[in-house]
């Protein structure tokens, strides 16, 4: 007489695998990689076109091109430095150089790369640009660059968001990223 082999229960087989992804979904962590702390604009069917005119005084420029080679203000520029203070004291300048900004409220650093610009280069000049600001918001508050960024990443915190208000107070971070050319500048 021939054994009949027993056959495995599959029936809840499916319901199992089901329970197991969502317990898996449930329980892992993916990391939250914060990325760049940078305030887009509007969009533009948001905001009506204004003809703004900014005086060329107004306007710190600097742009890499497709080799990340540097021009800062029409020049070139190998060493990087004395940047950030550079753009420190465009933008605190309140009208004492005539060559410079008027005010804090009206400095715009102006920032443009070409489509070629390494990433590394475009994120190293982004740094210091706003390394820049946050040593102004930070000087203003009466503490120290780490403590403002710290205090700007929490700002539920009142005592967080009153060193945040009191640096940042008259002073916008005008930054203008400008959408890159195609490399050769056109």
């Amino acid at each position: 007489m021939a054994r009949a082999t027993p056959e495995i229960p599959n029936a809840s087989m499916a319901d199992i695998a089901f329970l197991l992804l969502t317990f898996f979904l449930v329980t892992t962590t993916m990391p939250n990689n914060r990325g760049l702390s940078i305030a887009l604009p509007p969009p533009p069917e948001a905001t009506p076109p204004e003809d703004i005119k900014i005086q060329e005084r107004n306007m710190f420029k600097i742009q890499i091109n497709s080799s990340d080679a540097l021009l800062i203000e029409g020049e070139p520029r190998e060493d990087i430095s004395t940047l950030k203070d550079e753009i420190k004291a465009f933008v605190l300048n309140n009208g004492r150089d005539p060559s410079s900004s008027d005010n804090p409220e009206k400095a715009i650093v102006s920032f443009k790369t070409d489509r070629g610009t390494s990433h590394k280069r475009f994120i190293q000049l982004l740094d210091i640009i706003q390394g820049a600001y946050y040593d102004i918001y930070a000087e203003q508050a009466g503490v120290t660059n780490e403590k403002f960024r710290e205090a700007a990443s929490d700002l539920s915190i009142p005592d967080n968001r009153a060193i945040y208000e009191k640096g940042r107070a008259g002073i916008p971070l005008n930054i203008s990223i400008a959408d890159p050319t195609k490399v050769g500048g056109n």
